[in-house]
Parts: C-alpha cells; sequence; structure tokens
C-alpha cells in the first residue's frame, strides 16, 4: 500500500508549509504536544480540541498529511474492489481541515459536490484556506455540526469517517455509523492502527454488514473477523514524508514516518474485493517469501512462496503489507 505519493500529496505539503510562516517553531511544536496529550486522553471531549487558528495551523501541519495517505491508502483498496465506480457526491463527517476531502479527490478524478462537518469552525476556517491550493476542493461546502447522536446526515454516494470514532461516545459512535448507513451508498471508516482503533472499527463493521452493507477492503469476506478478540488486530501502514515540524516534536532524521490505520470500506452495491489480504509485513528470506494472509474462507493463513512459483514469487518479493493477494493480472 506504500505506492508513490500522488501529485495531491506534494501540493498539500506545500499549503501546509504556508501555514507555519510567522508562528514560531517552539510554539507550533509546544501546541502539537499539548493537542496530541489531548487527543490521547480520556474520550470523549465535550469542547472542539483545537480552539484558535494557532492549534489548527500547528495541528495541521503535523497530522493532516498522515491522515491523507492513510485515508488514500483506504480509499485506493476501495476503488479496486468496485472497478468502474465513483462518488457522485462525498460527505466527510468529523472532516476538520479536510484530508478526506483530499484524499477522495486523490482516488477518484472529476468534480462531485463534497460538504466537510466538523464542530470546530477554526478547522473549516483553515480547511476552506487550504483547500484553496486544489482546484477539485475550490467549491466544498465547509458546515459546522455537532457531531454525536442528532446528527443527521443527507443523502450521498460516499461517506468517509476518518480518525473520529475515538472522539465519542459508544452511543454516539452507534448513532453515527447508523446514520452514515442511512444516508450513504459506501462507506469508508478510518481510525488509529491501535488494539482500541481496531476494536471500534469491528464495531462499525458489524453494524454496516447488519445495515445491509458488503464489505469491499480490507477483508476479502463479509463474515466475522478471524481474529480472536485481544489476541491481535488488524491494521496497515501508510508511509509520511517528514515535515520539519514533525522532526521537532518527536526527534531523529528519518524523512518518513510509517502511519498505523485501521480501517472499513462497505458498499450496499455489488463489490469485488480481494482473494486474499496480506495483513503484516512480507518476510524475504533467500528463495522464498512467507506472506501472512487474511482469506476468503474467512481464515488466516500464512503461505510461502518459492522460486519455483515463478512470477508468482517475483510478486511476492514486491508485495506490501496491505496488498491484494494474489495480484491482479
Amino acid at each position: 500500500m506504500n505506492a508513490p505519493a500522488p501529485p495531491a500529496a506534494e501540493t498539500l505539503r506545500t499549503a501546509l508549509a504556508g501555514l507555519l510562516d510567522g508562528l514560531p517553531a517552539r510554539q507550533a511544536s509546544r501546541a502539537v504536544e499539548r493537542l496530541i496529550a489531548s487527543y490521547r486522553g480520556a474520550t470523549p471531549t465535550d469542547a472542539p480540541i483545537l480552539r484558535d487558528r494557532a492549534d489548527v495551523a500547528a495541528y495541521a501541519a503535523y497530522r493532516m498529511p498522515a491522515t491523507f495517505e492513510a485515508v488514500r491508502s483506504a480509499l485506493e483498496a476501495f476503488a479496486d474492489a468496485v472497478p468502474g465506480w465513483a462518488p457522485e457526491g462525498h460527505l466527510d463527517v468529523g472532516g476538520g481541515t479536510g484530508a478526506a476531502a483530499w484524499a477522495v479527490a486523490s482516488t477518484w478524478e472529476g468534480e462531485r459536490p463534497v460538504t466537510v462537518l466538523d464542530w470546530a469552525e477554526p478547522a473549516l476556517a483553515l480547511g476552506r484556506e487550504i483547500a484553496e491550493a486544489n482546484p477539485a476542493l475550490r467549491d466544498v461546502r465547509w458546515q459546522r455540526s455537532r457531531i454525536g447522536a442528532a446528527l443527521t446526515l443527507e443523502s450521498t454516494d460516499l461517506v468517509t469517517v476518518s480518525y473520529v470514532l475515538n472522539e465519542l461516545t459508544a452511543p454516539d459512535r452507534t448513532a453515527l455509523v447508523d446514520a452514515a448507513a442511512a444516508a450513504a451508498q459506501a462507506v469508508v471508516i478510518v481510525e488509529p492502527g491501535t488494539p482500541d482503533g481496531y476494536a471500534r472499527v469491528i464495531e462499525a463493521r458489524d453494524r454496516l454488514i447488519a445495515a445491509g452493507f458488503r464489505i469491499a477492503a480490507p477483508c476479502p469476506h463479509s463474515a466475522a473477523c478471524p481474529i480472536t478478540p485481544g489476541t491481535d488486530w488488524c491494521h496497515f501502514s501508510a508511509r509520511v514524508s517528514r515535515s520539519s515540524l514533525h522532526r521537532q516534536v518527536k526527534g531523529g532524521s528519518l524523512p518518513y514516518e510509517d502511519e498505523k490505520f485501521s480501517y472499513v470500506a462497505a458498499a450496499r452495491f455489488p463489490v469485488e474485493p480481494a482473494p486474499a489480504r496480506v495483513v503484516r509485513k512480507p518476510q524475504i528470506r533467500k528463495g522464498q517469501v512467507l506472506l501472512d494472509l487474511c482469506e476468503t474462507e474467512p481464515s488466516l493463513n500464512r503461505t510461502t512462496v518459492t522460486k519455483r512459483h515463478g512470477d508468482l514469487y517475483k510478486a511476492a518479493r514486491d508485495a506490501d503489507w496491505g496488498d491484494a493477494w494474489p495480484p491482479a493480472p
């Protein structure tokens, strides 16, 4: 899933870098550290965590590229499972500064009505400003709305919910997923790639299936997840170029970091999920590649691909964590 970043990623990074002009590096770093502590604290919150432009600028510059890459990776897998389909409308719930809107525009060409809902007005205002750099997003509607049990959503083709469920109470999470299912033909939910994030994704997955949706990705089936609760969790990784702000906050010198995320993508219409999905980083050894796969049955199995498999062996050496298996002809 770590394909070369599309042009939109570079455009986004450039736009975000401009936000920090005039904001002292130390102030930006302190804002990010405080906001990370808030997001990792007890949930839910009773007020928007992003309070003003300085907060939003610092946090967007720090987190938006990672959110964009994670959502783009999930959408890429979804698009592979629904060939020939493209959303004619997109609603991003809890979208903040619009990372998912950027990801959708990067996945499917063409223009479509887009609405970003969030309860933090400073985030929406900054999202509108950043979107000026992307012609596909200049007509986005940025709408303030409380994300919770009282939320009602307009009908649309695609609803995205990224890094939002962790901020809500259990009843609000349930209400949001049900509202998304009622409004959309397709729903994509992305959460942090942690055991808790995976648990929230599984809860949402179960509700989408109960509402009549078919799972398109990452699972190759719509049956129960074969992972025994508490023993492991399903998550993937997207590579993100690190900004100078990333290096200031986290230290280190690597030009990139890997964003871990869990997700589910589902649709009301027919889908063509992958025959299997690589669910761990492939292990390349002399003359063989070990692939841990989630398979259609459903089950988790390890398969060994050796040189005697010819072209399949070459494909296995190129396979990445999160890829469909076997590769499409």
